[in-house]
């Protein structure tokens, strides 16, 4: 029937929009979070080298966004290669490790010396037109 063909039709079209969607964030927190996020962690903890006591949860975290972004990783180079399979997988178990990475990096981020954080800070998005 002409009508349940559009809608499929339809549906494909929005699960592809999703799929793209969702894998470019992907290949973006990976990026970000390898080519900056892991650097800034080393550079500030480089800080505490002398005075490791000081250094406080700041090795705990770090190493946690290492261990989640693997996991990441890992998850999503497991991920089916049908559409509606790998869109359901990119929602049911990329997103909410996308999310632990997220948790990791956020906490990081209020550790980090200020200066060293490489991007802008919500903080500082949200304010910037007041300065």
């Amino acid at each position: 029937d002409t009508m349940s063909e559009e809608c499929d039709a339809r549906a494909d079209v929005m699960f592809e929009n999703y799929v793209t969607t969702l894998n470019t964030e992907v290949a973006t927190l990976i990026d970000m979070v390898e080519s900056a996020i892991l650097p800034a962690c080393l550079q500030d903890l480089a800080t505490y080298q002398f005075m490791p006591g000081l250094a406080g949860e700041r090795p705990d975290i770090y190493e946690a966004i290492q261990v989640e972004t693997d996991k990441l990783k890992e998850l999503w180079a497991a991920m089916p290669r049908e559409l509606r399979a790998e869109a359901t997988y990119l929602c049911e178990q990329i997103k909410p490790q996308m999310l632990a990475v997220r948790e990791k990096v956020d906490r990081a981020e209020g550790l980090m010396e200020r200066g060293l954080y490489p991007y802008p800070t919500y903080e500082e998005l949200v304010y910037s037109h007041h300065s």
